[in-house]
């Protein structure tokens, strides 16, 4: 779910007031730009279409020195980088139950089993909390 007006001018404000606070952590969160690292996709399922075939192809074929599959090892290996690497670059949804392309829901995300005896969400009386704050 998107920000509202209200909310995206008070995250706004807060995020001005911190690069007032600290220029030095400002300038570096500038740089890297947020991303986090974020890899291609197509890298990734690379990395995994090959560490499958070395996985079988090490057990299919015939070298196994010392009696050991060294090459589906090597192949188990690339397989769980390329895991890693997916899971690090994935997109952090944090508290709002949007994906990377922005309008795909989070599975399980608002059940009714997250909802208050007065039938609001967890988020919304967070949120109502919030703002009570700020208005006394």
């Amino acid at each position: 779910m998107p920000l509202s007006e209200h909310e995206q001018r008070m995250l706004d404000e807060i995020e001005n007031a911190l690069y007032a606070d600290d220029p030095k952590f400002a300038s570096s969160v500038r740089k890297t730009g947020g991303t986090g690292g974020r890899r291609p996709a197509g890298v990734v399922v690379a990395l995994g279409i090959v560490g499958v075939a070395l996985l079988v192809g090490g057990l299919a074929l015939d070298f196994k020195p010392g009696g050991f599959p060294v090459l589906s090892l090597v192949g188990f290996l690339v397989m769980f980088a390329a895991g890693v690497m997916a899971l690090r670059s994935a997109p952090s949804t944090g508290s709002s139950s949007t994906g990377a392309s922005g309008g795909t829901r989070v599975p399980g995300a608002g059940k009714s089993s997250s909802k208050g005896a007065d039938g609001q969400s967890y988020s919304s009386r967070m949120e109502d909390r919030f703002r009570r704050r700020f208005e006394q």
